[in-house]
């Protein structure tokens, strides 16, 4: 029988050292799962320099119809749900992302960005005096030129009409009509 000694210098069988070996076998698999199912930070959201007015340049490059900002703030408790409950789901990365550049603003943020103008400005000021945003989450989609589509307040209440809200500005659907009407349409379509 082998004798190790732990890290306190106690004797550990060889059952003892499986069942550690176990644990942090389990604990290593449980941490690369999680980071695999995406965190919405690392995922959803692409990298930026914080230049809109390039990012939109490199949408309209790649062939996306535009741009989508999510006016957010730490403590809130909705942004947090979406991105636990919404973003991270592969279905709705993948699509967004096929149709968008997308990143996060934060409405409290100091960080220097420059809009789709090329004006410099904080965070806190680019979402508060350009798009008076109070409230987060705000999701709002701007073409490639820079053009605010439209916006989104509020969290959606699942993917589905996360998915929907997708749907309804890539489809130009914005142009026609609110996105609550779209809505009612969906929903009372016959499944396909």
């Amino acid at each position: 029988m082998m004798i190790a000694l732990s890290d306190s210098g106690h004797r550990l069988s060889n059952r003892s050292l499986f069942w550690r070996n176990l644990c942090f076998l389990l604990l290593l698999v449980s941490s690369v799962s999680t980071a695999a199912a995406g965190d919405p930070d690392q995922s959803f959201f692409d990298a930026t320099f914080g230049d809109f007015s390039e990012e939109a340049k490199t949408a309209k490059a790649e062939g996306k119809k535009g741009v989508l900002l999510m006016f957010e703030m730490d403590e809130c408790p909705f942004c947090q749900r979406m991105k636990a409950t919404v973003l991270n789901e592969p279905g709705v990365r993948e699509y967004f992302k096929k149709y968008f550049k997308i990143f996060p603003v934060d409405i409290e943020g100091d960080v220097e960005i420059t809009d789709f103008s090329g004006a410099a400005m904080s965070q806190k000021d680019f979402a508060l005096k350009s798009y008076r945003v109070r409230a987060t989450p705000v999701f709002a989609f701007f073409d490639v030129e820079g053009n605010l589509m439209t916006k989104f307040i509020g969290a959606t209440r699942n993917s589905s009409e996360f998915m929907w809200l997708g749907n309804y500005v890539v489809e130009d659907q914005y142009k026609n009509t609110t996105f609550q009407q779209y809505k009612r349409e969906r929903q009372a379509a016959p499944a396909q």
